[in-house]
């Protein structure tokens, strides 16, 4: 029973993987719980949102090399609801860099029922941080390669 498990298991990572985006590594993955979901069974948009300013601000923190803040949501857009149980996947990119700020591209995927696999995009959703320092006061963001 545990080997048919596992087996089960490894084909639906490798379906999954699949439809997800490939060459890219999600920043973040969880999984909505009970509590984060209206009486229809629909997980809270606020709490999508969260999620996403953190996979987001995780992308800038490397890019900044330390802490960042949030300083605009640019847009957001959700596409599909969020359903209690699916496997969230958010890919983050950089779109642009500033002196002091980073625009980020955030794109969240829905993984769910594994029986027969489905992945959806969800949400996306474009943020821009700046980087800030010990005084949370902003600070440039240092130069990378071709800067």
């Amino acid at each position: 029973m545990q080997r048919l498990t596992a087996l089960r298991a490894c084909r639906y990572m490798a379906r999954m993987s699949q439809q997800l985006p490939q060459n890219k590594e999600p920043v973040l993955r969880m999984v909505p719980m009970p509590a984060d979901s209206n009486q229809h069974g629909d997980i809270f948009g606020g709490w999508i949102m969260a999620q996403v300013d953190i996979a987001g601000g995780v992308m800038a923190a490397r890019r900044a090399r330390g802490r960042v803040a949030t300083i605009a949501v640019n847009a957001f857009v959700f596409k599909q609801p969020v359903l209690i149980g699916d496997l969230l996947s958010f890919y983050a990119d950089i779109v642009r860099v500033g002196n002091t700020s980073i625009t980020v591209n955030v794109e969240v995927y829905a993984s769910r029922n594994p029986e027969d696999l489905e992945v959806v995009k969800v949400t996306e959703a474009t943020l821009t941080y700046v980087a800030t320092d010990a005084q949370r006061e902003p600070r440039s963001v240092p130069k990378v390669g071709h800067e």
